[in-house]
């Protein structure tokens, strides 16, 4: 089992940037693939990022490429998602997820593991 718990959520301004973490436990770094998605109020769970195990691979959305980064930290079970130049649109739940099979590109790739959400607002 994994637990995840995310953290860094807050209220900013457009063009502002912001660092979130995901704090793993458990069975937390064994999983290969992890990742990020938001949720935005009456809409449903996106795709936002995802790493493998090394770090070597990241997939993005294209809405947040070129704006956010993706990394993690085996040593200290944590992965991160630093975000930058923010937009409203940006706002939203931000959830962390582990995934027991390989890492894979692309969206629709299915999530085993998910913390209870950050939120993050973003004022024009």
């Amino acid at each position: 089992q994994v637990q995840l718990a995310e953290s860094g959520g807050g209220l900013v301004q457009a063009g502002d940037s912001l660092r979130l973490s995901c704090a793993a436990s458990g069975r937390a770094f064994s999983v290969p693939a992890m990742g990020w998605f938001r949720q935005a109020p009456g809409k449903e769970r996106d795709f936002v990022a995802s790493i493998n195990w090394s770090g070597s691979s990241t997939y993005y959305a294209e809405s947040v490429k070129d704006r956010f980064t993706i990394s993690r930290d085996n040593a200290k079970n944590t992965l991160s998602l630093q975000m930058n130049n923010l937009k409203p649109e940006d706002t939203a739940v931000y959830y962390c997820a582990a995934r027991k099979g390989v890492w894979r590109a692309g969206l629709g790739v299915t999530y085993d593991y998910w913390g209870q959400g950050t939120q993050v607002t973003v004022s024009s």
